[in-house]
């Protein structure tokens, strides 16, 4: 049998504002994992956050 693609899948959500601030001092980048529906959710997902290297509640958008 072949195997099912399911519904629900794994994402990463990235800081913005830590990848797109180069002069900064961070020792990285702040990144969540979470699951999204593929049917009900089609576009990337942006979620407000806590990022831990900014000290603060910023944007977080999907990436691959």
């Amino acid at each position: 049998m072949a195997a099912k693609k399911g519904v629900r899948i794994i994402i990463t959500l990235e800081c913005t504002e830590c990848r797109s601030n180069p002069a900064k001092r961070s020792a990285g980048v702040s990144r969540y994992t979470t699951m999204k529906n593929r049917r009900n959710t089609t576009a990337r997902l942006e979620l407000s956050k806590f990022c831990r290297y900014c000290n603060k509640h910023t944007t977080h958008k999907e990436i691959k």
